[in-house]
């Protein structure tokens, strides 16, 4: 997966705080999530967001985090930093997801 880059304190501009798209069942919604991440781009921002508390990442299982990481950043292909927020219950969950997101290529995890 292409990475576009770690935050760092020099990083400007606009991060968008992207909610997650839920479907009927409550399963993740990718194909809304595609429109969402083409959407932002269209706009401009500078970067984007994941799994905070708009993105409602204390409804997902840890598998379903891992799969929204990795689908999300399929679908950026580097073009802008993508940041994971990683809170949980338990520290070994939070570095675990840390983990996964940074070798997944999020340019940056959100706790």
């Amino acid at each position: 997966m292409p990475n576009s880059g770690l935050i760092h304190e020099q990083t400007s501009g606009v991060y968008i705080i992207s909610i997650t798209p839920f479907s009927e069942d409550g399963s993740i919604d990718f194909k809304s999530v595609d429109s969402l991440v083409e959407f932002f781009l269209e706009k401009g921002v500078t970067g984007i967001t994941i799994l905070g508390m708009m993105g409602e990442a204390n409804k997902l299982s840890a598998n379903e985090s891992r799969g929204f990481v990795k689908h999300f950043l399929k679908r950026v292909n580097g073009r802008v930093p993508v940041m994971a927020g990683v809170s949980d219950a338990g520290l070994a969950n939070l570095v675990n997801l840390s983990r996964f997101s940074m070798d997944a290529g999020c340019a940056g995890v959100m706790v």
